[in-house]
């Protein structure tokens, strides 16, 4: 299939090498292969047509829906926009370790929060504590807002305490409070891309080095 793409002018992603990208009068084509599966936008209707019909002579395969929903993550599309969001992965998520009737929180860490090792502090089992790590950094995808803490939270997997399993947990208290939070993309917007960098000088208890955060701006939408 990538012999194919790459024979019919689709150019490989420079990072994501199972993302192929095909530009031609002002019209683009991404094409994501995912095992099986293909997802594919475009913006032009005829080019969707041209695309489904090139494959299929091609390839044994059938078109399927518009995409909604996506290992986990939702879809709306809509005439002025595309919402991305993962609120029935955050309800099992909620579900799974036991948060579901838990308080709301509103914000993702407490303040004056600031995480070390701990060494004094109760141990609490690894495997549960990497399993919520793991499934809190898939929410990232469209909740970027809790990727800074997330993060934060990573560093202790090897000997979690009590006091970073209250961290994480802290977390889920927020998200269960803004579960139909996601990413919003507007239609006709410029494409500009803007980056914000923050560093905070000797943050880090452990070894005084600084903390840096990132993010980038697509016009008006949050891509990392």
């Amino acid at each position: 299939m990538s012999n194919f793409l790459l024979s019919q002018g689709y150019e490989r992603g420079k990072i994501d090498k199972t993302l192929f990208i095909k530009k031609a009068c002002n019209k683009i084509i991404l094409v994501q292969v995912y095992v099986y599966d293909i997802i594919f936008g475009l913006t032009n209707e005829t080019l969707c047509e041209q695309f489904v019909k090139t494959m299929q002579g091609e390839f044994e395969m059938s078109m399927m829906v518009e995409l909604n929903f996506f290992l986990g993550l939702q879809i709306k599309q809509f005439q002025h926009g595309t919402f991305l969001f993962q609120s029935k992965y955050c309800q099992e998520l909620l579900k799974k370790f036991d948060m579901e009737n838990c308080k709301e929180a509103t914000t993702s860490i407490a303040t004056g929060c600031y995480l070390d090792t701990d060494e004094r502090g109760a141990n609490v089992d690894q495997t549960k504590y990497r399993g919520l790590i793991g499934s809190l950094l898939y929410m990232t995808i469209s909740r970027l807002d809790i990727m800074f803490n997330v993060c934060l939270c990573t560093r202790y997997q090897a000997n979690p305490k009590e006091s970073h399993y209250m961290a994480a947990k802290r977390i889920l208290k927020y998200l269960k409070g803004t579960i139909d939070v996601g990413l919003w993309y507007p239609s006709e917007v410029s494409l500009n891309l803007f980056g914000y960098f923050d560093s905070d000088f000797a943050r880090c208890k452990i070894d005084r080095k600084s903390t840096s955060a990132t993010c980038h701006l697509l016009g008006s939408s949050l891509i990392s």
